[in-house]
């Protein structure tokens, strides 16, 4: 017995000991996060850094502007003989290739480090096939700009350990390059070729390339490109530019600068993509209010780069700031294929945007419907034609075409991106821009948080399943059993671990309201509906043994006592007695179904008007949502929920929910004989009106309602908390996953992957790694 003892204390010595490394870990890793957000890291170019190294001193052509530069080149040459930022990788690709190059014409050009330039000369040679290798992942432009480097080094006196025809053999692809689109004019094409400068030389006429000059005096922010222009035609602001990267970072460059704005709002993002982003409000606010700040000012950073542009729309909208969509009238597909993003088709670039376009807030922002058609155009057209069609990119645009963002919950969502992770994911410009170092903290934060809240998940809604069986809903025969579909609907869109009174309300709500629906469709008869109505009118005042059924006992007591516990709880955190106020939207909801279960027993057929009007009551939200608002945490006053605000954020949540259920239901309701919108405007047009047509109708009107519902929500300064609207939006989301393609709520087998998702299954998390590289002979 004494042994068990001291196993078992060790045991629990062991787990709070695991537990505290674990809490400890998470603040070590939200810091690390927290300080990357506050000052974005740039890590070094070894391609770019070459570039600068090569700027000649004004005056002094045969001294170097940056000998800083050439010194971290001699500092940083890998053992192998390369120049690559990832020291354990003993693979190659091109862009470890051109790097490897460029370097070496920076010592060359200044006749320093004979030894290291033998090295990399030999480890070029050894991989030159990879040049070639159409397999291998190739930087922007790198058919111009490494046979442009090859070119020059030849004419420094280089001598390459490769065969003259492999030689000559790569310098004709820049001939290649340049006589493929020897007939386009194209500003796109004017615009690329000036980016890839430092590889065309002398082709080029650098009076035409300093057009793309920036207010900063960088060309395209790119050092290399930068760099190039100064070494051929002598710029003080473009020497400015460059002063200023080398002093701010030492010897080394990054690939491009600034992308401070871009790079925060893609950190911000990545945050609310794996359900993070919670823990890091204020900072993020900082984020979001500077570019803001950029956004009213118009600043190039972010207007000249369609994906951060974007981007900042998309997220600034959806985080309450006040942005127009007029500000994007820079945005139209000529435009767009004018730019470097468009002529090298670049796929992120047009998937922001495509993003972008979906957060509209009104009927009349033409200029989001124009990017929406011609990017979902041009994504759809990357679907069916792109060759590799299995890496991340590929694989985010199908599921941004396929589930649109207000279709799409929260928990779902972040599950996915968890899973599909990219912790090697880098971007590919001129050379590999590496990620964010702190990806492995992104990861394994993210997962922490949502493995804590699955195993909550998990026993919430075996108290909900116990719940019910304490009620006896269990043996109401006619109800449908929906109890793990109500949870999930709660768990996937409120699914902080601390909102749990939340999400039980929503939950419980959920399954009583889906039980007394089906009792007035199905289950009850008219004196049962009648009883069910008076008992919950004198509520305390109820009398013990008037209860025309069992199945009536059954359905009031649930609901008594639920409302009961329930609003005790609200009570205490709204400080103030809520409680009639959730009876009140019970007996709204029963009143609604007893109109609709008598317009069926009358055979009546109601206006169009008229069932709406009770169909945003009898679809069933007022005690789901509107008792979930009090648990959410905002104090919601009795002014606050008397306010017009209020009202039409419930009115038009339920108005897109109940449409989105007549559409899907159709078949069903017509069995039953049952009232739907569809095939009352059908009746009421007096044979003018087809069902299809009637469809198409309530579609537009969906959206409409839609786009006025996030307007309310996403507007700041009013009556109602922002959380609490956002649990407007959250329903929103939920009746179009419900309901967009099928019924799914009635289905028993629809939602079952989803519910699993969220639920029950673990995490898989799927490890991208880098591009093939080929492996290197050292």
């Amino acid at each position: 017995m004494a042994r068990r003892t001291v196993y078992h204390r060790r045991t629990n010595v062991e787990e709070a000991s695991a537990e505290e490394n674990a809490c400890l870990q998470n603040m070590e890793r939200k810091a690390r996060i927290r300080k990357q957000l506050l000052e974005p890291e740039f890590l070094p170019s070894f391609y770019d850094t070459a570039w600068v190294a090569m700027v000649p001193l004004p005056g002094s052509p045969q001294v170097p502007c940056f000998p800083k530069c050439v010194e971290w080149i001699l500092q940083n040459q890998q053992s192998n003989g390369s120049w690559d930022l990832v020291q354990m990788d003993s693979s190659v690709d091109k862009d470890v290739l051109s790097s490897t190059l460029a370097c070496v014409l920076a010592l060359k050009r200044w006749n320093v480090g004979r030894e290291h330039i033998k090295r990399g000369l030999r480890f070029i040679g050894r991989n030159f096939s990879i040049v070639t290798n159409e397999q291998s992942a190739a930087p922007i432009g790198f058919n111009i700009t490494f046979s442009g480097m090859l070119s020059l080094g030849t004419e420094m006196g280089l001598e390459f350990p490769v065969g003259q025809n492999d030689l000559d053999r790569i310098l004709h692809l820049r001939e290649v390059e340049l006589k493929r689109f020897v007939g386009d004019k194209s500003d796109g094409r004017k615009a690329y070729m000036a980016y890839v400068a430092e590889g065309l030389g002398n082709l080029l006429d650098w009076d035409q390339v300093m057009k793309f000059q920036r207010k900063n005096g960088s060309l395209f922010n790119s050092p290399s490109t930068t760099a190039a222009a100064l070494i051929h035609n002598f710029d003080d602001k473009a020497l400015q530019y460059l002063n200023l990267l080398v002093s701010k970072f030492g010897g080394s460059v990054p690939t491009v600068y600034p992308t401070n704005i871009y790079s925060r709002l893609s950190l911000v993002d990545s945050l609310e993509n794996a359900g993070i982003s919670q823990h890091f409000s204020s900072e993020i606010k900082s984020i979001l209010d500077m570019a803001y700040s950029f956004w009213l000012q118009r600043d190039e950073e972010i207007m000249l780069d369609v994906a951060a542009c974007a981007m900042a729309f998309r997220l600034l909208r959806m985080n309450g700031y006040d942005v127009s969509s007029d500000d994007l009238y820079h945005v139209d597909e000529s435009t767009f294929h004018n730019s470097i993003h468009g002529y090298l088709n670049d796929t992120k670039s047009i998937l922001e945007l495509y993003k972008a376009s979906k957060v509209s807030v009104s009927e009349n922002e033409f200029i989001l419907d124009n990017i929406g058609y011609w990017s979902g155009r041009l994504l759809t057209e990357k679907l069916f034609s792109d060759r590799v069609q299995t890496t991340p990119i590929f694989q985010e645009v199908e599921y941004a075409l396929k589930f649109p963002f207000y279709a799409t919950v929260e928990r779902i969502g972040h599950k996915r991106n968890i899973e599909h992770f990219d912790v090697c994911g880098s971007q590919m410009l001129k050379t590999e821009h590496p990620p964010c170092r702190l990806n492995q903290d992104f990861l394994a934060l993210a997962t922490e948080d949502f493995n804590v809240s699955q195993s909550i998940y998990q026993d919430e809604l075996l108290h909900l399943e116990s719940w019910a069986k304490g009620n006896r809903l269990d043996q109401l025969q006619f109800a449908r059993q929906k109890l793990t579909y109500c949870y999930f609907a709660a768990a996937a869109t409120i699914f902080p671990p601390e909102l749990s009174d939340a999400r039980m309300s929503w939950a419980k709500n959920g399954v009583l309201t889906t039980v007394v629906d089906d009792f007035f469709d199905v289950g009850g008869s008219k004196e049962e509906h009648e009883n069910l109505i008076t008992l919950v009118e004198k509520w305390d005042d109820h009398p013990k043994d008037e209860f025309c059924s069992e199945q009536v006992k059954i359905l009031f007591y649930a609901i008594y006592t639920t409302v009961n516990q329930l609003g005790a709880v609200a009570s205490a955190i709204q400080n103030r007695d809520v409680r009639k106020h959730l009876i009140e939207l019970w007996l709204q909801l029963l009143r609604s179904m007893m109109s609709e279960a008598e317009w069926r027993m009358r055979k009546y057929v109601p206006t169009v008007e008229q069932y709406m009007s009770n169909a945003v009551v009898s679809f069933t939200l007022g005690p789901i949502v509107l008792t979930s608002l009090y648990f959410i945490g905002p104090k919601l006053s009795e002014c606050v929920v008397q306010d017009q605000e209020y009202n039409e954020l419930f009115r038009l949540t339920s108005t897109i929910g109940r449409l989105l259920n007549d559409i899907q239901g159709l078949e069903r309701e017509s069995r039953e004989e049952n009232l739907d919108y569809v095939s009352l405007l059908v009746l009421h047009s007096g044979g003018s009106m087809s069902i299809q047509t009637a469809k198409e109708t309530i579609q537009k009107a969906i959206a409409s309602c839609r786009k006025g519902l996030l307007k309310l929500v996403l507007r700041e300064n009013t009556v109602v908390p922002r959380p609490c609207k956002e649990l407007f939006w959250k329903m929103c989301k939920i009746v179009h996953l419900f309901y967009s393609q099928t019924d799914g709520f009635s289905s028993p087998n629809e939602m079952v992957s989803a519910v699993n998702a969220v639920i029950n299954e673990p995490l898989k998390l799927q490890i991208n790694n880098r591009p093939l590289r080929m492996q290197s002979e050292n």
